[in-house]
């Protein structure tokens, strides 16, 4: 049994010192993964690796009683919890855009700067939902592999998937991802 799944079960039984040992175990994999999808983002992006971890975390085990029977299922979360902060944050910024919040501000007064559009993950973000309307599997195989930038032997191992079987799901949910977009268009 490794430590992580130690300590889940630790969190599971209630005990809230495990919580705080935690964090430093998983912490710099969860950073990692972080870096690695924000890496892919538009420039413009304000949210930092640190602050999604952070935020995730937070998620994760701030709430209590989750049940992860292990490492597996636990970044599972992780990586869900990620996709949803980078989903809020989208559409966060998506209002603002938009105008919310917004005050007139003379040019001349402010300097300019410009943000790539937050729509791409938002459209993407709607399509992986109609997708797992269709296949489970295959829409957390895009959540793993997109939102938690994980390789596609490590989403395998965490879905409990052959390499094979998640190769063809990965193909296949691509495939379909492109099409529900270029529609879109």
């Amino acid at each position: 049994m490794s430590e992580v799944t130690r300590i889940l079960e630790a969190i599971e039984r209630g005990d809230a010192r495990a919580t705080d040992d935690l964090l430093p175990i998983v912490y710099e994999e969860l950073r990692l993964l972080a870096a690695q999808k924000l890496s892919a983002e538009k420039p413009g992006q304000t949210l930092q690796a640190t602050a999604l971890v952070h935020e995730a975390y937070l998620r994760l085990v701030g709430d209590g009683g989750r049940n992860w029977s292990g490492r597996a299922p636990f970044f599972g979360a992780a990586a869900e919890a990620m996709r949803r902060i980078l989903i809020e944050n989208a559409r966060r910024k998506q209002r603002l855009k938009r105008g919310g919040g917004q005050r007139r501000v003379e040019p001349n007064d402010a300097d300019l700067a410009i943000e790539g559009p937050s729509d791409d993950l938002l459209a993407l973000d709607e399509a992986v939902s109609k997708l797992a309307a269709i296949d489970e599997t295959k829409a957390e195989l895009v959540k793993l592999r997109y939102f938690a930038g994980l390789s596609l032997e490590q989403a395998a191992d965490i879905l409990g998937l052959s390499p094979t079987t998640a190769k063809r799901n990965w193909t296949y949910a691509r495939a379909w991802l492109y099409r529900a977009l270029a529609s879109e268009e």
